[in-house]
């Protein structure tokens, strides 16, 4: 194994831990990942108003990211701010360290689980029709993208391998060490401090994965200067994305999410309500503690 790959996972694991997560403002303002994984569609897409599009696409043979993938993104983007955003975008870790600091059960089946999301957020390629906003150049894209632009995994030595056996949880694949590297244009708006901030102790606290995504599309509205949000319903839906339509439906899915992160006090409340025909929600932001 390369010697330099090693030096920089080591140094990446010595630095203290942060409780702050930074992610790109422009891209958590978008659908990326399915929230639910009864839908088989191979495309996620969305229409602005100012008549921009938005579009994720599926690789071939493979689905949207899920649940699991949003979670892998957001500990990414956490480590990228932890290593100090080094500025060629790579992040080194060992596979069994980040499946433990995303509060996931080490074992054969999440390794692959890993690799196959670090994968398909390398695949998955994201269509920006004067949606997305690049900082850096204070323009908006008219460009097809992918999240990851590499991802190399290392199975471990055979030496580390032998140790394996002294462990029953490792009963599949072995673990091994693992470089990505970050979209130029996700570094590109965290250098411009074009971003919106977590905390990753209320991140990982919240066990919904609608809540999650409603924590990170509350802090770009906090970010553009909001203690209030106020947005349409069906529009909500297609931000997040959700693939229920009816209000009665939207809201027997947003409710425990929606109580979650009051409880967490992200939010001081949350009201559905109607007006003439139409379906609004009105969020109260919370603290922010990080």
């Amino acid at each position: 194994m390369n010697g330099s790959f090693i030096a920089m996972s080591l140094a990446v694991r010595r630095r203290p831990a942060s409780r702050a997560i930074v992610l790109d403002r422009s891209l958590e303002a978008f659908p990326l990942f399915r929230l639910s994984d009864t839908s088989d569609d191979g495309m996620i897409s969305l229409a602005l108003d100012s008549g921009a599009r938005w579009r994720v696409l599926a690789a071939p043979g493979d689905r949207l990211p899920g649940t699991f993938d949003q979670d892998v993104y957001v500990e990414l983007l956490h480590r990228f701010h932890e290593a100090g955003s080094p500025s060629d975008g790579g992040v080194s870790f060992t596979l069994h360290n980040f499946l433990r600091s995303m509060g996931r059960r080490v074992d054969g089946r999440t390794y692959e689980q890993l690799r196959a999301s670090l994968a398909r957020l390398e695949r998955t390629v994201v269509e920006s029709s004067s949606a997305y906003f690049d900082a850096a150049n204070g323009t908006y894209v008219d460009s097809a993208f992918t999240l990851l632009n590499a991802v190399l995994i290392e199975r471990r030595r055979s030496n580390d391998r032998d140790q394996l056996t002294l462990f029953s949880s490792f009963t599949a694949s072995e673990p091994g060490d693992a470089r990505v590297t970050l979209s130029p244009f996700i570094r590109g708006n965290i250098a411009a401090s074009h971003v919106v901030t977590l905390s990753a102790p209320r991140y990982l606290a919240l066990s919904s994965p609608v809540a999650r995504r409603l924590y990170r599309l509350l802090e770009v509205a906090r970010e553009d200067g909001a203690l209030t949000w106020r947005i349409e319903l069906t529009k909500l839906a297609e931000q997040l994305p959700l693939t229920q339509r009816y209000p009665s439906h939207l809201q027997r899915v947003l409710q425990p999410a929606h109580e979650m992160l009051v409880a967490a006090g992200l939010l001081r409340d949350a009201v559905v309500r109607q007006n003439k025909r139409q379906w609004y929600v009105d969020y109260m932001l919370g603290s922010r503690l990080l």
